[in-house]
């Protein structure tokens, strides 16, 4: 019943939204108008699931009449047989209601930063953090998004230090957000003479593209180095200051960006870098006072737990977080990676009902 109350509630506030929407006032004022549509948009997909929920319960409730009251013997029959279906119908809907109902993360829409960095393991792990880049660059082309390379470090045998990539597209973050962690791959790498299977991890950090706004940064908290940008390159490698090293003082937090051969440009992405990861840190301090005992991988931010396996000689990939295995090792690292975060999704979605619901 409470739920009930609070989708009439809820209702009642779409309608109003629909009327000040027609309003001078609002129609005048483009950020007003701005506002009121994006929280009629926020409320369509449960609207639309509500309405048909009303449309099924009216249903209900005629066929328990008919059956209760009817004297028409192939009417009750028809309300004999569909019944069963519309009560389950019913219970669909409501799980689809659970989990509109949910509140949303204000992040999920947005871009993201996806930073990729080789951790334990050499050149193994340099190795495989670009695979794990390509794997999720062609995700994102199977999705539409567009990658946007901010930083890229690369290793001597051909594998990548660090990267970091803006990830441009509508619902980057909400996706991304589950591969944050530690990524383990076994497996025998091409100098091994022995066979012998070694184990590397490489770390992943997804962080949501921060708005000015959001993030204020003083100048003065603010020490910015240029030097000359090294790695393989054009002509302005190795011969001009183009690349830049912004430190932020109070966080200590540093950010070095020299992909591209315009200082200023090098600054620029630097900046949005360093406003993404200074926006994380607000967002896990958040969530820490909300809850400082239950803190999952997802929720906290928390980079050191070791969240999936790929295992090369048994063509395995196992997400430790929800006891899932999928023995399409090569299919994962092509990018179809929906059959992890499908899952992944379904199991968050799951937990935070049942909180909500324990509240």
């Amino acid at each position: 019943m409470q739920v009930l109350a609070k989708l009439e509630e809820l209702s009642r506030r779409y309608g109003e939204l629909d009327v000040e929407l027609s309003t001078p006032e609002v129609l005048s004022d483009p950020e007003r108008l701005r506002k009121i549509a994006k929280e009629k948009a926020d409320l369509d997909d449960l609207m639309r699931a509500y309405h048909k929920l009303t449309e099924v319960m009216a249903e209900i409730d005629e066929f328990e009449a008919v059956l209760t009251e009817g004297d028409d013997a192939e009417l009750v029959e028809m309300a004999r047989e569909d019944l069963p279906g519309l009560r389950e119908r019913q219970a669909s809907i409501e799980r689809e209601l659970n989990i509109l109902l949910l509140p949303r993360d204000p992040n999920d829409s947005r871009n993201t930063f996806l930073e990729i960095r080789a951790g334990t393991g050499g050149e193994e792990a340099a190795l495989f953090a670009a695979d794990l880049f390509r794997t999720y660059c062609r995700y994102a082309e199977a999705r539409k998004w567009r990658v946007e390379i901010m930083s890229m470090s690369e290793a001597s045998a051909g594998g990548i230090k660090e990267v970091i990539a803006l990830i441009h597209g509508t619902g980057a973050y909400s996706r991304l957000k589950y591969e944050r962690g530690v990524h383990r791959v076994q497996r025998v790498p091409v100098t091994e003479s022995q066979g012998r299977i070694h184990t590397s991890a490489v770390t992943v950090a997804v962080l949501p593209e921060a708005e000015d706004v959001e993030v204020n940064i003083d100048s003065k908290d603010l020490k910015i180095d240029v030097y000359r940008s090294s790695g393989p390159g054009g002509q302005s490698v190795n011969t001009t200051d183009s690349a830049v090293r912004v430190t932020h003082l109070p966080t200590n937090i540093v950010v070095t960006c020299q992909d591209e051969k315009s200082q200023h440009k090098n600054k620029a992405k630097a900046l949005k870098i360093l406003k993404a990861r200074l926006l994380d840190r607000m967002e896990e301090e958040r969530r820490s006072e909300i809850s400082r005992e239950r803190r999952s991988q997802v929720g906290s931010g928390d980079r050191s737990e070791r969240i999936r396996t790929y295992n090369f000689p048994q063509n395995r990939v196992s997400d430790h977080r929800i006891g899932l295995t999928l023995y399409k090792l090569e299919q994962v690292l092509s990018g179809e990676l929906d059959d992890i975060i499908d899952p992944l999704v379904m199991h968050f979605q799951a937990e935070a009902i049942k909180e909500s619901l324990s509240a």
